[in-house]
């Protein structure tokens, strides 16, 4: 099986057996998806919608956020990975939104990127999902997934990963591919002891055996 074809039977697979795939994360408007996703960085979904709704009930706004400080946020997100530097990078990110653009989430990639705790994955979601831009993010279930299925020739990083997804995957199916990917590798192709046996994919993916 080539890249091509390999490409061509996962989309149709996905296309068939998850048409309707979207973030798990718990949130109602554009702010709280990108607190949201920056907390999500390097921790699971599951951890982050325990500790948002206090969070969003506290500072429900980009100018209730901006108003506060590290050390009063830190004690809300204390028990997700990384909470001193979320605590920091959520405040500076709120002062940001205020001071320079009016509280509202920019609409481009590169603008979301000058956000503090932004990086291009953050920005790819928030751009697919909120202003329905087409983007493919690449977090760690996507970059492992796409390497294991052989979707990517052993790409070394999340953006050799993203350009080579790109590449094979209509741009129409970007964002949702993103979703796909996570959803697998979160449930299906985990990390330690991918469940093969029940896997979907599993004709047509390399690591099961199915080589070019």
């Amino acid at each position: 099986m080539n890249q091509k074809e390999r490409y061509n039977k996962v989309i149709a697979w996905f296309e068939q057996n998850m048409p309707e795939a979207g973030t798990e994360l718990h949130y109602s408007d554009p702010f709280q998806l990108l607190v949201s996703v920056i907390l999500a960085a390097q921790c699971t979904d599951k951890r982050v919608n325990l500790v948002t709704p206090a969070l969003f009930e506290a500072f429900p706004t980009p100018e209730a956020l901006a108003a506060s400080n590290q050390e009063t946020v830190f004690e809300y997100i204390k028990s997700v990975s990384y909470p001193n530097n979320k605590a920091r990078h959520l405040v500076e990110m709120a002062k940001m939104l205020m001071t320079e653009y009016d509280g509202k989430l920019p609409a481009s990639v590169e603008e979301l990127m000058r956000l503090p705790g932004v990086g291009k994955k953050t920005a790819n979601v928030i751009a697919s999902i909120i202003f329905q831009i087409p983007a493919l993010a690449v977090d760690t279930h996507v970059f492992r997934v796409a390497n294991r299925i052989g979707l990517t020739n052993n790409s070394k990083t999340p953006l050799e990963t993203e350009k080579e997804l790109t590449k094979h995957i209509p741009k129409r199916l970007w964002s949702v591919a993103h979703h796909w990917l996570i959803l697998h590798g979160r449930y299906v192709c985990i990390a330690r002891k991918p469940r093969c046996e029940s896997c979907g994919l599993r004709l047509y993916c390399k690591h099961f055996g199915v080589g070019d």
